[in-house]
């Protein structure tokens, strides 16, 4: 390696801080030490994660602070994206041992062969890598509610609100934290005119509960031949999850589950550290954890 590549890296490894690039590359590791989470039993919902080899040591972090802050048993279902290794996989399965872990290639036979009707979202499940989280997440639940819950969360406190609408049988919405601004492919007017019905905003699919009926790919099919609606690879997965949810009844999660750029964790149950933020997951989210003692309560 060059001396310009080494110093680079070595920009890069430190371009947020050296809090950042401790809790990152070192405390990080530590989650891999606690018990794993063995009840995952209760069939009333169930938490769907997709994840890849850049990103399941975050999924255990966002997992288990679910688990341990909501005092839940919901199933879990982890899909692959493809990009899992033997070692990620058996890790997963160590810390998760009564979760389903969906193989790529046997999910791309099973999916595709369920769209044949459908060519519409047939061509996306072929073609977007983050469609599975539409299409598989459907396909393999199995109950009436689906948990989404995206790696970069992290939970603080139980998020009661969530809570008590995934566990209200009368609770008959989707219900999704807010983004900082909408962030979709189409624009609620062309969804007016087209469809008939009213876009929400500022749905994001980070987090939030989807009942199964509303992934209806008669809906999905009839979304897809929107214009333009095929555009940024990750919002319009995040667009379909908005345009079920809007036709099927939708509200947000309270102020304190949204999206925010600016701040801290302010007392909220969680933080979704997206992309622009994704550094203070670790030098904040992490290290508030830490020193406030999860990783040892994971020990007991």
């Amino acid at each position: 390696m060059s001396i310009g590549s080494i110093i680079y890296q070595i920009r890069k490894k430190y371009e947020h801080g050296l809090p950042t690039a401790y809790y990152r590359d070192s405390v990080r590791k530590s989650i891999l030490s606690s018990k794993p989470i063995t009840n995952t039993s209760d069939t009333s919902c169930e938490i769907h994660v997709f994840t890849s080899a850049n990103d399941w040591l975050n999924l255990v972090w966002a997992l288990k602070s679910f688990y341990h802050f909501s005092q839940r048993h919901y199933g879990l279902c982890i899909h692959d994206d493809g990009t899992l290794t033997d070692e990620n996989l058996a890790t997963l399965q160590h810390h998760f041992p009564n979760a389903r872990i969906i193989d790529k290639k046997q999910a791309d036979e099973k999916v595709l062969a369920s769209l044949a009707s459908y060519p519409r979202c047939l061509e996306f499940r072929k073609t977007n890598l983050l469609s599975p989280k539409v299409f598989d997440f459907a396909l393999y639940l199995q109950c009436d509610r689906l948990l989404l819950l995206d790696s970069d969360i992290l939970f603080f406190t139980a998020p009661t609100e969530l809570l008590n609408r995934i566990d209200n049988p009368d609770y008959q919405l989707n219900t999704l934290n807010g983004d900082v601004e909408s962030a979709y492919t189409v624009e609620a007017d062309v969804v007016k005119n087209h469809l008939g019905f009213d876009l929400s905003g500022r749905v994001n699919s980070g987090l939030g509960l989807i009942h199964k009926r509303s992934l209806n790919l008669d809906w999905i099919e009839e979304f897809l031949a929107l214009p333009n609606i095929i555009g940024h690879f990750w919002r319009i997965e995040q667009t379909i999850y908005a345009l079920c949810s809007s036709k099927f009844g939708v509200e947000l999660l309270p102020p304190a589950y949204d999206v925010h750029l600016e701040g801290g964790i302010n007392g909220s149950p969680s933080r979704h550290y997206v992309g622009k933020i994704r550094h203070l997951m670790y030098s904040e989210g992490i290290r508030h954890l830490v020193q406030n003692g999860f990783l040892k309560d994971l020990q007991r």
